[in-house]
């Protein structure tokens, strides 16, 4: 059954909620360990039997597509703001990023603050964690995508490495949007041709060689974005037709569970659609405010102002 594009908005928004909140379970725990606990990805899913509660990743992700939704584009202003409003420190966001949204907070200068903290700018993930908004809203238009994402990346994300990493998951969300069959050559043969650094062209390259989840740890599993971008994308790209697979194997591989549980997740519910993503998870996460309810409206509004940028393009064409 063919899926609409208003369900793979809702797909990508929830699918990285729910592979937030099941991975946040898990954060830090050694592949190990998780190996011993769980006898592979169906034990792991059946484990959960409350409620699920996303983290930083999800927060973030927010506060991003509220923007958009709004906007239309990423405004670094309007992000900022957005970040500080939906700013829960309990949410488990890194000293790091804490000073920084706290430093927005205070009408500080958070570039410089950010600068002290991360010397060269942090080459960290969380810039790839909250971008796929981003994604689905520029999918047919690479270049602005590529520049929304590097936009999206910049309040908190200066250096190259942590910027391409965010312009790569927005890149592989947007491919899995723009259709309903995927092509795993084609996938990766265009992401690789995107890639501005070596070092990310030569890990999206074994990313493509990958043929069995064995081999996934290789890529990585830690929290900068070169060491769990392309093994978020692999791990998609291993099981494209099943969005716990995709989660599940790159949870099993601990270390930052919520984040390569949270991109993977958005790149499948993209592609499979919000209905894809298994009803004991998506039934378990959380209903706060800004909960399951709020982020399938969230995504709604957002794919509503896509049509009407869509629309007004067209316009802007015909005269």
């Amino acid at each position: 059954m063919a899926v609409s594009l208003e369900q793979r908005f809702q797909g990508s928004l929830l699918g990285l909620a729910v592979g937030d909140a099941l991975g946040g379970r898990f954060e830090a725990q050694s592949a190990e360990h998780l190996r011993q606990r769980f006898s592979g990805v169906e034990s792991l899913i059946n484990y959960v039997t409350d409620e699920i509660w996303y983290t930083d990743d999800t927060q973030m992700t927010i506060a991003l597509a509220e923007v958009l939704a709004d906007q239309g584009e990423i405004l670094e202003e309007s992000l900022c703001a957005a970040f500080v409003g939906n700013y829960v420190p309990s949410r488990g966001y890194g000293r790091g990023a804490r000073m920084v949204i706290e430093a927005m907070e205070e009408g500080e200068d958070y570039r410089a603050v950010a600068s002290k903290y991360f010397p060269g700018g942090s080459y960290g993930n969380g810039a790839a964690m909250r971008v796929a908004p981003v994604g689905l809203f520029f999918h047919n238009d690479e270049a602005m995508l590529l520049e929304q994402a590097r936009q999206s990346a910049l309040p908190t994300h200066v250096h190259p490495l942590g910027i391409e990493g965010a312009q790569l998951i927005a890149a592989a969300v947007a491919y899995v949007t723009r259709s309903d069959e995927f092509k795993r050559d084609d996938f990766f043969r265009w992401l690789i041709s995107l890639c501005q650094s070596e070092e990310y062209r030569e890990k999206l390259t074994a990313a493509s060689e990958i043929k069995s989840t064995e081999q996934l740890a290789g890529l990585g599993n830690g929290i900068e974005a070169l060491e769990s971008v392309p093994t978020a994308i692999a791990s998609f790209a291993l099981s494209p037709e099943s969005y716990a697979e995709t989660i599940g194997n790159v949870i099993l591989l601990g270390g930052d569970a919520d984040t390569l549980a949270a991109m993977a997740g958005a790149i499948s519910g993209a592609h499979l659609g919000v209905d894809a993503i298994p009803k004991q998870l998506l039934g378990r996460l959380e209903e706060s405010p800004k909960g399951k309810s709020y982020l399938l409206s969230l995504a709604s509004r957002l794919f509503l102002k896509y049509q009407l940028r869509l629309a007004n393009r067209s316009i802007d064409e015909r005269t």
